[in-house]
């Protein structure tokens, strides 16, 4: 089968569990699709999968950073679209699983990237005088259209799509709108989704054991090596939380509400992000009998002309 599967959905929704059991049944191997287990040191805020998990499968871009490493979509793009093709070379399904869309959009589809996304701490040093508004009227003036698709403190993006226009001499907008936005691969999309109170509740009770398992431990040992705000790694939600708790702004039992918190309101911009983009195959997870989902899944895609 020279097919890519691709598994999608929320955060808590079993992803990890469906990626093995499809390269179980179509002698797969798995690629992470998520932005933060690439990261090393940082197992129990990301949910990384565990090696009794992976029950031999084979699992791609786990621990290939170290957390004070920065990695772009680029980056993620390139390293994937090599894996995929080594993964179809031995012939084996290549099984991308994960929830950071952009990525997976990325890595899938006829996206292309400016060299100026490896120019960014230039941009930063260049506009460092300017304030966000600053810096968003400036882009409004040179890219309307990107502009009015990002919000002005997203400063990173603002600061890309000025970027690209100065180094190439093309608008953001325009580069874009060459791009067919199609997938360049044989891929069947499987979207995993539950009811959504259910899934709230299984994130509450996720956070709940990551503190059992010593979220704060890996977090204090990450602080004390260094790590700051302003890494990338450090944005992840079940990281991000603590810096506040670290300066004395708010409680231990803060830091936890606002991961089960920031945790729901990523799985529902995930939610609406994977509707809109992807030409997808939802299927509801059977959480007392998985199998069925499985098997219900594998039957499709065997199916599938």
């Amino acid at each position: 089968m020279n097919k890519v599967i691709v598994v999608v959905g929320p955060t808590g929704v079993g992803k990890t569990k469906m990626g093995v059991e499809l390269a179980k049944v179509f002698d797969g191997e798995v690629i992470s699709g998520d932005s933060m287990q690439i990261y090393k040191q940082m197992d129990i805020g990301t949910a990384k999968v565990t090696k009794e998990e992976t029950q031999g499968i084979i699992h791609h871009l786990v621990d290939i950073k170290d957390p004070t490493d920065s990695y772009s979509v680029k980056e993620f793009q390139e390293t994937v679209r090599k894996k995929i093709q080594e993964i179809l070379s031995k012939g084996k399904t290549p099984i991308l699983v994960g929830g950071t869309g952009l990525y997976i959009k990325a890595t899938l589809y006829d996206y292309e990237f400016s060299e100026t996304q490896d120019n960014h701490e230039d941009m930063k040093e260049k506009y460092a005088h300017l304030d966000n508004h600053q810096l968003y009227n400036y882009l409004m003036s040179i890219d309307q259209s990107s502009a009015l698709e990002l919000h002005e403190n997203n400063r990173q993006r603002v600061l890309r799509a000025i970027g690209i226009y100065e180094q190439t001499g093309q608008r953001k907008s325009e580069q874009l709108a060459k791009q067919k936005h199609e997938c360049i691969y044989d891929a069947y999309f499987v979207g995993l989704t539950i009811d959504r109170e259910l899934l709230y509740e299984r994130i509450n009770q996720r956070v709940d054991v990551m503190k059992n398992l010593g979220l704060e431990k890996e977090v204090c040992s990450l602080y004390k090596n260094g790590l700051t705000r302003a890494h990338q790694s450090m944005k992840a939600i079940g990281y991000k939380e603590w810096f506040d708790y670290f300066e004395g702004l708010c409680s231990l039992d803060d830091v936890y509400e606002n991961i089960k918190k920031h945790s729901r309101q990523y799985a529902k911009r995930q939610y609406t992000w994977f509707k809109n983009q992807f030409d997808m195959h939802w299927y509801e997870v059977d959480l007392t009998c998985f199998d069925k989902t499985v098997t219900k899944i594998v039957e499709d895609i065997k199916n599938e002309k």
